[in-house]
């Protein structure tokens, strides 16, 4: 049997647009909202990974301080990054939502391989370096310079640079860009050996980053959180930005699959309420639009139970 496009609980079917009504009637989205969040936690902690005691420990670290050094004053944010999103008001623009991304992000992992048994910190593990395998395969062949656009607090781009590290001979460098400073301030934070050249607070549509300067571009699990018209705008960025040969990898949930699919309807539903452009991700066709942005032809790869990943190379000659 042929795989489905897309779920049936984005786009335009019914049951889409019945889920989609319950949005946005307000006292039973914030019922929705809270739930998500009582679930991600009750995951977590279920499972070893301290999710109230990490916010206690920000908390009372004094982290509130870097707030001003990192952040950019110049930065105007986009329409769609001023919506709630995560179940935060303020979306990813507030010490909340930066001092619960790293819990929520290790309970994402164990959501993969709910039957396996798995403890968090190896889920984690194993979530990353599914990615990072379809890289070896599909991706440069040398890597020199990263560009991590959308970084969160941090998790994706470490992992990143310690795979790449460890993988080839010389100097590998790493930069991390996201457009919430509080992220920023936490992957700051969490970089306790500089190991990041640069955490920067920017735009993933208009970088100000040079031409041609990295050898690899990554989107990690950030584009089910943007529009398409972002999606589209960032992918041109990142064409500028890579070197001939350079690799755009793109790696989030994947519309295809079955688990994705077949989501039971309360869960889909406490998604969605999250994620206000749900509807937009799961019908984008993102090969389409990596080829009109100007990449060769993209490699997809199922590269776990929820997740694909998509490596879109630049044309030697642009």
């Amino acid at each position: 049997m042929t795989a489905k496009l897309k779920p049936d609980w984005a786009g335009e079917d019914l049951l889409s647009r019945f889920v989609n009504v319950l949005i946005q009637t307000k006292p039973i989205y914030g019922l929705m909202k809270q739930q998500a969040r009582n679930v991600l936690i009750k995951t977590a902690e279920k499972n070893g990974i301290p999710w109230r005691q990490t916010v206690q420990d920000f908390e009372s670290s004094g982290i509130h301080e870097q707030l001003a050094a990192i952040a950019n004053p110049d930065i105007t944010y986009p329409d769609y990054y001023n919506v709630p999103f995560h179940a935060y008001d303020r979306g990813n623009l507030c010490w909340l939502a930066a001092f619960e991304a790293a819990p929520a992000t290790y309970s994402m992992a164990l959501r993969v391989w709910p039957n396996e048994n798995l403890t968090w910190k190896i889920a984690q593990d194993r979530l990353r370096s599914s990615f990072h395998e379809v890289l070896a395969t599909h991706g440069p062949k040398e890597v020199r310079d990263m560009l991590d656009i959308g970084c969160s607090v941090g998790i994706s781009t470490l992992a990143l640079h310690q795979y790449y590290a460890t993988q080839q001979q010389g100097p590998v460098t790493t930069v991390g860009l996201d457009l919430s400073p509080y992220m920023l301030a936490v992957a700051q934070n969490n970089d306790v050996d500089c190991t990041v050249s640069q955490w920067i607070h920017g735009k993933g549509e208009e970088t100000g980053l040079p031409d041609r300067s990295f050898d690899l571009v990554t989107l990690q699990f950030l584009i089910h959180e943007l529009p398409y018209q972002a999606s589209r705008a960032i992918f041109q960025e990142a064409l500028r930005v890579l070197r001939p040969n350079g690799c755009l990898a793109i790696v989030d949930n994947n519309p295809k699959s079955p688990v994705i699919q077949g989501l039971p309807p309360v869960l889909f539903a406490l998604m969605k309420s999250t994620e206000p452009w749900s509807d937009d991700y799961y019908t984008f066709d993102v090969e389409a639009a990596l080829i009109e942005t100007g990449f060769e032809t993209p490699i997809t790869v199922a590269s776990d139970p929820r997740h694909r990943t998509i490596v879109a190379r630049k044309n030697s000659t642009q």
